[in-house]
């Protein structure tokens, strides 16, 4: 081929490719049905609504559930921040947009975090349901507890990044209801969605928003989507004054015209506001009723008692004793404790549990040495005391931080009860049969080790 055929190769090729971009591309976006939603944040109220309940293909809005549950997750104690993340093929496989993860690599899941929430990469989406659930398809399926939960009613997840799978749809409605939550419900990460670069532990990433972050007064988030089934998509919320105005746009033609209507519509909800009204703010996801199946009230009893003391019988008089734990009845009992946890749990659950029985082995053995104390449930009412250490989505979570617990602390709660409460906000974890001092204890040493617990009185 010569010079001048290679020139005229190029630019057909040239042609070809901005023929793609500047009319194909955009044209298979126009067939994505449009819809919106605007509403006062501070209320909840709708100021602005069109085809605002069509069920619909949210593309990367749905990373902000994605998020919800990794915060919660947190949150609740199930995973540190700080935790080192091994990729799964999976996850580094995910087509862009990516922070460019690899297979068997380690990093810290609050980098993954700023990934999916800064850059919306789709493979930190996948490595964070896969640290939080073990698999992505268990994750979708707490994804679908959590927005019943939260009443986002005409939602269903099939993954954890948004790319288009049938089945995977959602509503502009229910999505403003879940930006609502986002901003309510965790204050303190909220501030991730307005940042316009971020360090995401292999490199700085910068915001998929970041245009109209700069060109709207006021604006602080949430969250882009695009896909060609989808169009372009946005959640946005923006503050002025006392107000706060959250709109939605499914099937936006272009970034641009996207940027351009979500504008007018926070301009609306701002026109349309009442500058002074009574915040009223959502309430917290209710679990209660989302894991019917699972037996309500059931006591597990952990068993931590020796089979046998190696010591010798205190002399008459003594007024203290020491339990000494073998190694195998430690290992029996750490087996037993998880076969009673477990038998609530779903198949995948199980699995996981499974999969921990190392950890909670390393993590008893690493714990700081405790003195045991031995002693009497007493008939005069003295151990009444109760500590709680946090509120759970599921009865299998509050179960397992039950556990944990327990097994971190065997010398403080030795004798104790442990048990799940249902509540309208979720399921209460709780050790029961404790004087009042053994639970001031017990919290004080917990929370040395970062656990949050509170002490509960008589009745």
């Amino acid at each position: 081929m010569s010079r001048r055929q290679q020139k005229q190769y190029k630019l057909w090729l040239f042609i070809i490719a901005t023929i793609w971009m500047v009319i194909i591309l955009p044209l298979s976006a126009v067939a994505a049905p449009y819809a919106a939603l605007v509403i006062d944040a501070r209320t909840g109220k709708t100021l602005h609504s069109e085809n605002a309940d069509t069920r619909l293909h949210p593309a990367s809005l749905t990373k902000m559930m994605t998020l919800y549950v990794v915060f919660e997750a947190i949150e609740n104690g199930e995973i540190s921040a700080d935790k080192m993340i091994k990729i799964s093929r999976k996850a580094a496989s995910e087509p862009p947009s990516k922070l460019g993860l690899r297979a068997g690599q380690k990093i810290r899941l609050r980098y993954l975090i700023r990934a999916a929430s800064v850059k919306s990469a789709n493979d930190a989406a996948t490595a964070l349901g896969e640290a939080i659930e073990g698999t992505e398809a268990a994750f979708a399926r707490r994804m679908n507890r959590t927005a019943k939960a939260l009443g986002m009613t005409r939602t269903t997840f099939k993954n954890a990044h948004g790319l288009t799978e049938t089945g995977h749809k959602s509503t502009a409605r229910d999505m403003t209801t879940l930006g609502r939550h986002l901003f309510y419900d965790f204050p303190d990460y909220y501030h991730l969605f307005k940042r316009q670069s971020i360090d995401a532990g292999m490199k700085s990433v910068r915001n998929t928003n970041r245009r109209f972050l700069q060109n709207y007064r006021g604006a602080d988030g949430i969250k882009t989507g695009f896909t060609n089934a989808a169009g372009f998509n946005l959640v946005a919320s923006a503050k002025r004054g006392n107000e706060r105005i959250i709109a939605t746009v499914f099937g936006g033609r272009s970034t641009s015209t996207r940027n351009t209507q979500v504008a007018k519509l926070l301009s609306l909800g701002f026109k349309k506001a009442p500058s002074k009204v009574r915040e009223s703010k959502p309430k917290k996801p209710n679990y209660a009723n989302i894991d019917s199946s699972i037996a309500v009230g059931k006591i597990v009893r952990l068993k931590t008692a020796v089979d046998k003391n190696l010591r010798p019988k205190a002399r008459p008089g003594s007024h203290s004793s020491s339990v000494v734990l073998a190694s195998a009845n430690l290992k029996s009992g750490i087996s037993h404790a998880l076969t009673l946890a477990n038998t609530t749990g779903s198949t995948d659950q199980v699995s996981s549990a499974d999969t921990q029985m190392d950890g909670l082995l390393s993590m008893l053995q690493n714990a700081p040495a405790v003195p045991e104390i031995v002693t009497r449930l007493s008939t005069s009412g003295g151990r009444d005391w109760a500590i709680n250490v946090g509120r759970f989505p599921s009865r299998y979570a509050a179960e397992k931080m039950l556990l944990k617990t327990a097994l971190a602390e065997m010398g403080t709660l030795e004798g104790s009860l442990r048990k799940v409460v249902v509540g309208k906000l979720g399921f209460e974890a709780n050790f029961l049969g404790l004087s009042e001092a053994s639970a001031d204890r017990a919290c004080r040493r917990l929370e040395a080790r970062n656990v949050n617990c509170s002490t509960l009185g008589p009745g």
